[in-house]
C-alpha cells in the first residue's frame, strides 16, 4: 500500500471509533515543521538533511521535504474523501489541517524586501494549504523552485481542491524578511529556498518584545494581520480556528517559583492578544 493509502486506513479506524465524540478532526499539526525540519535541515527524526543545511548521515536538502510535503498533502486529501463520504453526515464533524503559521514584516519598505516578504509567507502555511484549496503549489513556490516540486496529475488536481473545512492556525512570532535574490542568503537557514533572509531586529530595535524563546517575540498584530489580512483573503474566508499561541515563559529573568507563580509577563501577553 502507499503511504497515502496507509494513513487513510489509519484516519478511517479513527473516524469510526471517535468520531461520535470528536467534532474537530486535524489530520497532521504542523507538517510544515516536521518536513522542514525532518529533511531539509535535519534536527528531527529522520534527521535527513544534507550541506549546507546539516550533516546527517544521508538525506538531500533540497528535494526530501518537497516530497515529503506531497506525500503529506495527498494523504490528507485521502482521509478527508473518507470523512466526507462514510462518516460526516452523521457524525457531523469538521476536518481540517493545523500549521505553523509566523507573520513576516519586510525590513526595509523597499520593492525586494516586500517580495521576499511574500515569498516566506508562502513557504509557512500556503505550502500546504494552496495545494488543498487551489489543487497546486503556490506560485511563489512554483516561480522559485520549478521541477524541485513535486507535479499533482490533473486526477490530483481534481481530487485536492476544497479539502478543508477549517484551517488550524498556531501561530507564536513576528519577524522581518530582507530580501537574498540578488545578495548572499544565510546558508543553510531554513528560509533559504525562498531567497528570504529573516532576523528579530531592525537598527538594533527587536520587532516586538523579546520571550524566553529565540526568535519568538511579542508582536500582537502579528496574529490579527495573519488572519484578517492574509488567510481570509488569500483561501476565501474558510473558517480558521486559533489552535496554538503563547507565551514563552521564564529564562534568566526568572530565579525561583515565585517568579513562575506571579507570572506578570504572561499575564500582560493574554491582555495584548
Amino acid at each position: 500500500m502507499s503511504a497515502r493509502a496507509d494513513f487513510g486506513h489509519f484516519a478511517d479506524v479513527c473516524f469510526g471509533a471517535f468520531g461520535d465524540r470528536v467534532k474537530y478532526w486535524s489530520t497532521f499539526n504542523e507538517p510544515n515543521v516536521a518536513v522542514r525540519f525532518g529533511y531539509l535541515l535535519g534536527t528531527y527524526t529522520p534527521a535527513r538533511c544534507s550541506p549546507p543545511f546539516g550533516s546527517c548521515a544521508r538525506g538531500d536538502s533540497d528535494a526530501e521535504a518537497y516530497v515529503a510535503a506531497h506525500n503529506v498533502v495527498l494523504s490528507h486529501a485521502t482521509a478527508v474523501e473518507i470523512y466526507r463520504r462514510k462518516y460526516q453526515s452523521k457524525q457531523r464533524g469538521m476536518i481540517g489541517m493545523v500549521l505553523y503559521s509566523t507573520w513576516y514584516e519586510p525590513l526595509t519598505d523597499v520593492p525586494e524586501d516586500r517580495l521576499a516578504t511574500e515569498r516566506a509567507l508562502a513557504f509557512e502555511g500556503p505550502w500546504f494549504l494552496d495545494p488543498l484549496v487551489y489543487g497546486d503549489y503556490p506560485p511563489e513556490m512554483l516561480r522559485l523552485l520549478g521541477e524541485r516540486l513535486p507535479s499533482f496529475s490533473p486526477e490530483d488536481r481534481r481530487r485536492l481542491r476544497y479539502k478543508l473545512d477549517f484551517i488550524g492556525v498556531n501561530h507564536y512570532t513576528t519577524l522581518y524578511v530582507k530580501d537574498c535574490v540578488f545578495s548572499a542568503c544565510p546558508l543553510g537557514k531554513q528560509t533559504q529556498h525562498a531567497r528570504a533572509a529573516v532576523v528579530g531586529e531592525r537598527n538594533g530595535l527587536p520587532i516586538g518584545t523579546p520571550t524566553a524563546m529565540p526568535k519568538f517575540y511579542v508582536v500582537p498584530d502579528g496574529m490579527e494581520k495573519m488572519v484578517t489580512s492574509f488567510m481570509k483573503s488569500r483561501y476565501n474566508n474558510v473558517p480558521m480556528f486559533i489552535t496554538e499561541n503563547g507565551y514563552a515563559q521564564g529564562g534568566e529573568s526568572y530565579s525561583d517559583m515565585e517568579d513562575w507563580l506571579d507570572d506578570k509577563d504572561m499575564i500582560e501577553y493574554l491582555g495584548l492578544v
